[in-house]
């Protein structure tokens, strides 16, 4: 019997990692009835990480990053390390803002919602996948939302969002939630890039959450600023994932435990792939297929189908990705290109590639 394991990403906008997984089987499962079909939705840190997760939902209401009432939802699983697992973009996350961009004064305020939310059934350790976020405001709504508040030279607390950094001092804590600050945080990201500078947080992915140029830079000061309240080295790599957001958790993380022992940056494709035992699953497959929205230059540098190639040929298994357009062209002994039609329905186009997968294969 053919095993085929089929572990895509989301196709931004249009089809979930669950949703994408599913209408390519579908395809498949019509010309391979017999084929064994082992659906593995995947994700790298970004929008539907938290679902990859074993859990119970959570939904709640809590803000956007503009501050109006929304509901979120995470998961929580009570194991012997109880574990809630986050999206940042779930409640920050730049398509609820898509209509009124909010780069200077968004938060993540209502991430913190939730994050409080998961300490008070029990969480000891915050899971947060940092992908597609509205905000650039080095995590300080988190802060705000677990009792933490920025303040300037006077002691007033400061507006929110990134652009008002500039003028921190420092951070009045009398009302500081410890049981949350003093969890365990993994981080998950598909970036590298620093908080600052040229490759930083506001120069790199400020233009998508609406900044101007003269945003961009006051967004860089306030972050420096925040990095130099918080001493936190703003080279260190992957900080400037979510608009600087490990800046205010890992000074948090320290204030309790006077080092950096509980908080972990790690890529996010990789700890999703190995907690769901997707290395296993593909040294057991005959074929293994991937996909995303677009293939360029970014894909494999953390993201989702960098990792199942890296994976797939290190295992000297077939791969097939499937991509809604490819920038880039892909190298390599056992690796198919798939791209989708241009049929609007996107359960159409993924179940039709499904079927022409399975016609290549022998």
């Amino acid at each position: 019997m053919t095993t085929i394991v089929i572990a895509p990403d989301a196709f931004k906008g249009t089809a979930t990692t669950h949703d994408a997984a599913a209408y390519l089987a579908e395809g498949i499962a019509e010309a391979l009835p017999d084929a064994e079909l082992v659906l593995v939705p995947m994700a790298d840190g970004g929008e539907g990480t938290a679902s990859c997760f074993d859990g119970t939902p959570a939904t709640l209401p809590t803000t956007d990053a503009a501050g109006r009432l929304t509901e979120a939802t995470y998961m929580f699983n009570d194991g012997d390390v109880a574990e809630a697992y986050i999206d940042v973009a779930a409640a920050s996350g730049l398509p609820a803002v898509a209509d009124h961009p909010v780069p200077l004064t968004g938060d993540t305020y209502g991430t913190g919602v939730l994050i409080a939310d998961a300490v008070t059934r029990g969480a000891q350790r915050i899971i947060l996948g940092l992908g597609g976020t509205a905000t650039v405001d080095g995590g300080t709504g988190i802060l705000v939302a677990l009792g933490a508040t920025p303040q300037d030279k006077a002691g007033h607390p400061l507006r929110p969002g990134g652009g008002s950094l500039t003028e921190l001092a420092g951070f009045d804590t009398a009302q500081l939630n410890i049981p949350a600050a003093t969890v365990e945080w993994v981080l998950l990201t598909d970036v590298t890039n620093p908080a600052t500078g040229s490759d930083g947080a506001a120069a790199v992915f400020g233009p998508q959450k609406g900044a101007t140029p003269e945003d961009i830079t006051l967004l860089d000061t306030a972050l420096a600023q925040l990095c130099d309240i918080c001493e936190v080295d703003p080279t260190t790599p992957g900080f400037g994932a979510a608009g600087g957001l490990p800046i205010g958790i890992t000074w948090l993380s320290t204030l309790m435990h006077g080092n950096h022992s509980h908080i972990h940056v790690l890529p996010g494709a990789r700890m999703v792939a190995e907690s769901v035992g997707l290395p296993e699953l593909i040294h057991s497959a005959d074929l293994v297929v991937t996909g995303e929205g677009r293939f360029d230059k970014q894909s494999t540098r953390g993201k989702v189908v960098g990792t199942v190639l890296d994976m797939a040929v290190a295992a000297d298994v077939p791969v097939v990705v499937v991509a809604g357009s490819f920038q880039e062209k892909i190298a390599g002994q056992g690796v198919s290109m798939v791209e989708l039609s241009d049929n609007p329905d996107v359960k159409a186009q993924l179940v039709e590639a499904g079927r022409r997968i399975a016609a290549m294969l022998p």
